[in-house]
């Protein structure tokens, strides 16, 4: 059993200016009482501005994993600590759960996990256990035989002596998480630096709580738009099918859908809604719906197939306006009869050419009284791929539209002619050429429909 060691101070990170003056005088000190004043106006506004610049630097954080890293990389720095570990576990159990480090790998942060949720300060917290809302310092842990031996092994074997406990909560949402600093030898943070993280942890918290709340917002869209997307694509002899679908933060109207018809045709359909949020997904959902109802009822005429879903958003969505692109595709003619309304053109590509479908004009649905447009036919030869895709694709490039439509074609004459059978492995090629972001679902703010059509 090791020596109880004498408890030390901790230290502050020099990294970040927090103030060394004194919370009082030296005792028998002979300092005139205007500087006493002055020594401590200057500690308080060292303090002041520290809290400031790390509040601030947080503030910027706009990520929860961000905003984890930032918070125990700061009050590691108030409490002088070098090592550290934040648990994120909402009291509501609605998630979601992480657990992060400052200086310690993913190993030994399970080697902590091993150790007993109730020997611990912030696993006692997590749990809700009777008198752990407060913060909790462990001075000598190795000394400390109080301690469950596992607590003291687990502390041996990765090398810290104590340790500084701080709860995450607020008002309206309760427990959050807790943060841990770890130090090397024996110490205690000073009452100051005690003071300055408890002052920073309850902004933080409040932080955490706003983030929670749009990273939850976020999974929910992305989960009401996985179930509007089609469950599993056709299988139809003479093509193969693949889609992509990046979602943008929010949950857009972006749709893509392909469906089979009488006498082994295909219905392929992409569009978008203006918006975001759940007004766009819920039109969205309703416009996908009513377009698969009107293919089946005349999907040869694609031109009668927008028009009725042209009707249906002026009754249901009368304030709104989207793009549609609806294509009657016989796979045994290899012919593809579509008809678009305001919808960026198909891009046909394979080993001998690279090309937009011209497409007639046309206004996107909602914005005319009664909408129709003439419909267009052609052949794609055999090894080619169709792409049909959504503006979203064109946006997310950052460019002009001219620009964005040629970094599109480029991208898909570029597709190296291993991959062009596999119409999967066109569409990755092509979003990772196009997007500055790869295929990073979050990386922009657009949503990104593309559907992929090769021909046997």
């Amino acid at each position: 059993m090791s020596a109880p060691h004498p408890p030390k101070v901790a230290g502050i990170d020099s990294m970040v200016p927090v103030s060394t003056h004194t919370a009082a005088p030296l005792e028998g000190a002979t300092a005139a009482p205007g500087a006493f004043i002055q020594d401590r106006l200057a500690g308080w506004v060292s303090d002041l501005t520290t809290l400031h610049e790390l509040t601030e630097r947080l503030a910027g954080t706009g990520t929860l994993d961000g905003a984890l890293h930032e918070i125990l990389s700061a009050g590691a720095a108030l409490v002088g600590a070098g090592r550290g570990l934040l648990v994120l576990e909402p009291s509501d159990g609605d998630g979601p759960s992480r657990t992060i480090g400052l200086g310690l790998a993913h190993a030994e942060l399970g080697h902590i996990e091993t150790v007993p949720r109730s020997a611990t300060a912030h696993g006692r917290f997590l749990e809700g256990l009777p008198d752990t809302d407060g913060p909790l310092a462990s001075p000598d842990i190795l000394g400390d035989t109080g301690l469950d031996p596992r607590c003291r092994e687990v502390a041996a074997r990765l090398g810290y002596a104590a340790s500084y406990t701080q709860p995450l909560t607020t008002v309206a949402t309760g427990r959050l998480g807790a943060a841990v600093w770890l130090y090397d030898e024996p110490v205690e943070p000073l009452e100051r630096q005690c003071h300055l993280v408890g002052v920073y942890a309850r902004y933080a918290a409040e932080h955490l709580a706003r983030l929670l709340e749009l990273e939850r917002a976020r999974a929910e869209a992305a989960s009401i738009t996985e179930e509007l997307r089609p469950g599993r694509l056709p299988r139809v002899p003479g093509v193969r099918l693949a889609a992509r679908h990046l979602a943008a933060p929010e949950g857009g109207g972006d749709w893509y859908d392909a469906l089979t018809l009488p006498d082994d045709a295909l219905g392929l359909a992409v569009g978008s809604v203006g918006g975001s949020g759940a007004s766009a997904l819920a039109a969205m959902g309703r416009l996908r719906a009513g377009l698969r109802a009107y293919a089946v009822m005349e999907g040869e005429d694609p031109v009668a197939v927008l028009s009725d879903l042209e009707l249906l958003l002026r009754l249901t969505e009368p304030a709104a306006a989207a793009t549609a692109l609806y294509a009657y595709c016989e796979p045994g003619r290899r012919t593809i009869l579509l008809a678009g309304a305001g919808h960026t053109p198909p891009l046909v590509t394979g080993d001998r050419r690279t090309e937009f479908v011209e497409t007639t004009l046309s206004a996107p649905l909602g914005m005319l009284s009664c909408w129709e447009a003439p419909s267009v036919e052609f052949t794609p030869l055999p090894g080619e791929t169709v792409l049909f895709y959504t503006d979203g694709l064109l946006r997310r490039t950052g460019s002009g539209t001219d620009r964005a439509f040629a970094r599109l074609h480029s991208a898909a004459a570029g597709v190296p002619k291993v991959l062009r059978q596999d119409p999967g492995a066109v569409a990755d090629h092509i979003l990772r050429a196009v997007l500055p972001d790869g295929q990073d679902r979050s990386g922009g703010t657009e949503d990104v429909a593309l559907l992929a059509v090769r021909f046997d």
